[in-house]
């Protein structure tokens, strides 16, 4: 008789990974970002596109992060609860 292991035959929720250094690292990119719009606000109106542009590029990332998370097991209602919104909220924006 053959056995299978267990561990072929279902798929667990998958590990999630230990969060190290994401506070500081958010504080690094909030710098650049606002560094960037002293940057136009001091005359260089032909960098106010690129700084615009950055909007659409946080909300590819989020959109990025979030089917990430969704991938490793995050239910829609913990996504919602950490961005303080409903999960219905969370996965009409994100879950199409």
């Amino acid at each position: 008789m053959f056995t299978v292991k267990a561990s072929l035959t279902h798929t667990p929720r998958q590990k999630r990974r230990e969060v190290v250094e994401n506070d500081e690292f958010a504080a690094f990119a909030r710098r650049i970002i606002r560094a960037h719009g002293r940057r136009v606000a001091a005359g260089d109106v032909e960098a106010l596109r690129d700084l615009v542009a950055l909007s659409s590029s946080i909300d590819d990332a989020i959109g990025d992060a979030v089917i990430g998370l969704r991938q490793f097991g995050y239910s829609w209602a913990e996504i919602g609860a950490r961005l303080g919104i409903s999960k219905q909220a969370a996965q009409q924006r994100w879950g199409g």
